[in-house]
């Protein structure tokens, strides 16, 4: 907003290019983003291994700019929820969500969704727009710097489609991986996405990152109601890109996602189903209660259907956890994010026309 350089927008090649700008060495960028996102500091006159006239001319020409922490909510199962507002006023979430030996964050990558799933409070918010890469990992720098723990694992499973933002995104994930940053290995950095198939072969080509896929359906007729993205990219598209994704590391696996809506998705031949449509993907399937939230004409399938559900699945062989719901009492819960959005999709209005 202020026509100056926001520093977290720069992963290591970005601030080496930077450097190379300002008449100085590239090296400086190692010490440049260890002060910034390892020891948390802000203020480039502290970074004192830095030349004095780089201090001088980023001072001058950059900053560190965070988003403002409206609110900072504990669940009672020890999960937290932030609501960020940035410059332009937009609010996003971010949340998260403590175990015994790992502490794994939940960011957000748009402001909104425009991706409209039906089952999704984010998306029934509309659209505003991309988050910078500053913005995706200024939730990152806030949650390492206010916790004052060490994060073992990120998920782009907040608002927004990843796959929609890509540039940005890879270049948060950059400096999540980075040693001189935040230290995670690829596999602890999970992207989900809806399946924007071109979007994925591109990420293939420059990240290692976990997959994670929002299935939701075992066919084209239910996906295209559940997951509107499905009609541009069905799924004789999506799953051939999946299995390319994972290819080449027999370790690997496609995480695939599925909400369980009561009477929708649930029934013991839509489990076959999924098992034919998954056979030759290596797959770990991950089945999600679903969380309501208010307007919404699902219900969560019964504790019964669910365990029938993964058994059908189990039972042909792939290995199918049920999530455990955290933080739904102060709404941080899978598909509960919503932030305040300025929807320029005009989404809201439409539907207040349509049940008029």
């Amino acid at each position: 907003m202020s026509g100056l350089l926001n520093l977290l927008d720069l992963d290591r090649t970005a601030a080496e290019a930077l450097m190379v700008q300002l008449g100085e060495r590239p090296f400086h960028a190692r010490n440049l983003i260890r002060w910034i996102h390892k020891r948390g500091v802000t203020d480039v006159a502290q970074m004192t291994d830095l030349p004095q006239a780089l201090r001088a001319a980023l001072q001058q020409q950059t900053q560190v700019l965070l988003p403002e922490v409206v609110f900072q909510q504990p669940a009672l199962d020890g999960t937290t929820k932030w609501l960020l507002q940035l410059p332009d006023e937009q609010r996003i979430e971010m949340v998260h969500i403590p175990e015994a030996k790992r502490g794994t964050l939940c960011v957000s990558s748009q402001v909104g969704c425009a991706l409209d799933c039906t089952f999704c409070s984010t998306a029934q918010q509309g659209f505003n727009r991309n988050l910078s890469a500053g913005e995706l990992i200024a939730q990152v720098w806030l949650a390492r710097h206010r916790l004052g723990r060490k994060l073992t694992n990120v998920v782009l499973m907040g608002m927004g489609e990843p796959l929609a933002n890509l540039a940005a995104v890879v270049r948060a994930i950059n400096l999540m991986t980075d040693d001189l940053a935040y230290m995670l290995g690829q596999t602890r950095v999970t992207l989900s996405t809806s399946g924007i198939v071109p979007a994925l072969y591109r990420l293939r080509e420059v990240s290692n990152v976990s997959l994670a896929v929002s299935l939701h359906a075992p066919d084209n007729d239910l996906r295209d109601q559940l997951v509107p993205i499905n009609r541009k990219y069905p799924l004789e598209q999506l799953i051939p890109a999946c299995r390319a994704f994972v290819a080449n590391d027999k370790r690997r696996k496609v995480t695939w996602e599925y909400v369980m809506l009561d009477q929708v998705n649930d029934a013991p031949a839509q489990a076959r189903q999924l098992t034919r449509l998954l056979a030759q993907v290596p797959s770990k399937i991950n089945l999600i209660p679903f969380n309501p939230f208010p307007g919404t004409l699902y219900r969560t399938s019964s504790p019964e259907r669910i365990l029938a559900f993964q058994q059908h699945l189990q039972q042909a062989g792939f290995v199918t956890t049920i999530r455990k719901t955290r933080g739904d009492d102060v709404a941080a819960a899978c598909g509960q994010l919503v932030g305040r959005v300025q929807d320029r999709s005009r989404r809201q209005q439409q539907r207040t026309q349509a049940t008029a």
